[in-house]
């Protein structure tokens, strides 16, 4: 059994596997993304993410089939009560989806029903916010731009304007808990405070990019989540799969993400100080005869701050060797030698 561990300050008891799902729809077909979950939830996989944006890469064609997808699988196999579901509302930078009205409360009232309809449930046991709506620093951009600064506070205006829309949805029975997703220090603190002084919905999880050549979520987010009892949700562990050696000395697989999609989308990841530290990890997985994939993934189950490491595939093959790695104990001598290589390359997909 796959180690279960609380999501933030709630009751649910989620694994620590989750199984992430936005290539459902693009990359992968109905009858695979259902065999995907069989496949997960045999393993003891009892916890989904989704998003109402996916299937990524976002276009108006692939919005909402993974939902959809979901759907199909919940009525099908009636598992509806064996598994915790997670979903997002998309911001306003998704133009194609409802005009781009992003968190406005009549958008995201319209987009929980449309989830839910898709999904074939009719309530959420996570609903999150998939990215903030102001300027902030994505993809791994690590110096403060000076035009990110807003109006800090029309933004708390706004927040509590969602906060307030949140709590309608929570009354209704349609969603048990929320949080964000992508958020900054500020951001996820401000949400708290806010919901702290006005009696409304806490922010229980944040889903943030954290993986072993992305770890700025230690300054200052991890601290946060441990005081303030909000878990992460580590998205891209992987990094894209960069973090399976798959792309090393230049290769591009045939099917896979980067080679799919191109370099334009999360290139950054691509580089040679990327390179460098990933045959650094290579070395180290190669010691315990293991495979550089399941070390990747160990090390974000590891982190106490982690509630879910939200592992994504695109083959029953790839999900098998990703969940595997919940079996993978880190000893104190196998972080270091992880950290000591990650201060000989620190920051690696930094810009």
């Amino acid at each position: 059994m796959i180690e279960r561990r609380k999501l933030g300050n709630t009751d649910l008891d989620v694994s620590k596997i989750c199984l992430g799902t936005m290539t459902w729809g693009y990359q992968n077909s109905e009858a695979q993304a259902h065999e995907q979950l069989d496949y997960a939830l045999a393993a003891g996989v009892n916890f989904v993410d989704t998003a109402e944006i996916y299937a990524v890469p976002p276009s108006a064609e692939t919005y909402g089939k993974t939902e959809t997808y979901i759907g199909t699988w919940l009525k099908s196999r009636a598992t509806r009560d064996k598994i915790i579901l997670a979903s997002k509302v998309a911001g306003s930078s998704a133009d194609h989806i409802r005009g781009g009205a992003g968190f406005k409360s009549a958008s995201i009232l319209q987009a929980i029903e449309a989830s839910l309809k898709r999904l074939q449930t009719d309530y959420l046991d996570l609903y999150q916010l998939h990215w903030p709506e102001r300027k902030v620093a994505i993809w791994g951009k690590l110096n403060y731009d000076e035009s990110m600064l807003g109006d800090y506070q029309t933004e708390q205006e706004r927040m509590l304007e969602i906060l307030e829309t949140l709590n309608t949805i929570q009354k209704s029975g349609k969603v048990r808990h929320f949080g964000v997703s992508n958020e900054t220090p500020w951001g996820l603190m401000k949400y708290l405070a806010l919901a702290d002084k006005h009696h409304l919905p806490r922010m229980v999880s944040i889903q943030n990019a954290y993986s072993m050549v992305r770890r700025e979520y230690e300054v200052g987010l991890a601290e946060i989540a441990m005081a303030e009892k909000v878990g992460l949700l580590a998205y891209s562990p992987l990094a894209g799969g960069i973090l399976t050696g798959k792309y090393l000395d230049g290769k591009k697989p045939q099917g896979a993400r980067y080679s799919t999609w191109g370099g334009d989308r999360m290139g950054y990841y691509l580089g040679q100080k990327t390179e460098k530290a990933i045959k650094l990890y290579q070395e180290i997985a190669n010691d315990l005869n293991i495979s550089l994939t399941q070390l990747s993934l160990a090390f974000v189950n590891d982190r106490s701050f982690v509630s879910a490491n939200i592992i994504g595939a695109t083959s029953l093959e790839q999900l098998k060797e990703n969940i595997s790695s919940a079996s993978i104990v880190l000893g104190q001598e196998l972080r270091d030698r992880i950290n000591q290589a990650f201060f000989e390359v620190q920051n690696p997909t930094a810009y």
